[in-house]
């Protein structure tokens, strides 16, 4: 389950082309004596998410091995809430090949404008994201592209292991990291690379109440899907689990809560009020759990995985 270091410290020399280490800042308002708490902002990447990070790196190792066959890679295809399609279309732009996103109807309009501007093919198909995969995975088949599927792609989880990178790096005596966890390619990757930096760092995974299938796949040891996941958080917004994916993170992390809407959106009026930080819903996530449970002691991190908020979410007073 484990990533290879030198994977890593690969990656971080690919996506150090493109940009830097994201900020870690303390976050005032959320720590107390004895207790520090940092936000991870990867808010401050290209298209306001973590995502990215993936996909310049799988997108990346796909197009040269391509370039090793007949025919090399020339579209890439993916399904998403929005945040994965608009890093696709950004490393697609990098790279020089045509993007083609499949989101659900009626997405998030910031995050399917974002992928408009950066030249890629949008299309809507299906309720949830399991009908756009679906949808995207039919016409990359018929297509004859490929498919960049952030929750099974092994190359994924390489580009998050980054961020656990820059986390140890940044803060060594980081004791406790809160990770908002949709498809879990992000909290799988990071997991990887500060566990292995030192084992007792715990990871805790946060999903949303209305979202619960990782949540009841991880208790249980097996999948569970659930009928809906109808959250504000469309990153979140997961009812298929995988089950590799599930037997990753039984094995690397500690716990998993769940978070309702009430407090993402309380979570994203805290930040912003307090912290001067921009977060949509699933972004909020992590700091949602420390606003319900202040940790009483170490030093903590909860991620602010992505700022791309929707109009009618957005806090009092957001320009």
């Amino acid at each position: 389950m484990h990533i290879d270091p030198q994977r890593i410290r690969d990656a971080q020399s690919l996506l150090a082309r493109h940009f830097g280490p994201t900020r870690i800042a303390r976050a005032a308002s959320l720590s107390s004596p004895g207790h520090d708490v940092f936000l991870k902002l990867e808010t401050d990447l290209p298209t306001g998410s973590f995502k990215v990070r993936g996909a310049i790196y799988a997108l990346s190792i796909a197009v040269r091995d391509g370039l090793q066959a007949v025919p090399s890679i020339d579209e890439v295809v993916c399904a998403s809430t929005g945040n994965h399609g608009a890093a696709v279309a950004y490393a697609a732009k990098l790279l020089g090949v045509r993007a083609t996103i499949f989101l659900p109807a009626n997405p998030n309009p910031v995050k399917a404008a974002r992928i408009r501007a950066l030249g890629a093919r949008l299309v809507e198909s299906g309720v949830d994201l399991s009908a756009a995969i679906a949808a995207a995975d039919a016409y990359a088949a018929q297509a004859s592209a490929f498919f960049l599927h952030d929750a099974s792609d092994p190359h994924v989880p390489v580009g998050t292991a980054t961020i656990g990178m820059e986390i140890v790096e940044q803060l060594p005596a980081v004791d406790v990291i809160y990770v908002p966890m949709g498809d879990t390619a992000l909290i799988r990757g990071v997991a990887s690379a500060v566990t292995q930096h030192r084992a007792s760092i715990q990871i805790v995974g946060v999903v949303a109440f209305a979202a619960p299938a990782y949540f009841l796949s991880w208790n249980h040891g097996t999948v569970i899907e659930t009928a809906t996941c109808d959250t504000i958080a469309d990153g979140l917004a997961i009812r298929r689990p995988l089950t590799a994916n599930v037997a990753a993170i039984r094995e690397l992390v500690d716990e998993v809560v769940m978070v309702s809407e009430r407090e993402m959106v309380a979570a994203i009026e805290h930040l912003y009020a307090r912290e001067q930080v921009i977060a949509e819903p699933a972004g909020a996530a992590a700091t949602a759990v420390l606003l319900r449970r202040p940790a009483i002691a170490g030093t903590s991190v909860a991620l602010v995985t992505g700022s791309n908020i929707a109009p009618n979410l957005r806090p009092a007073g957001f320009g």
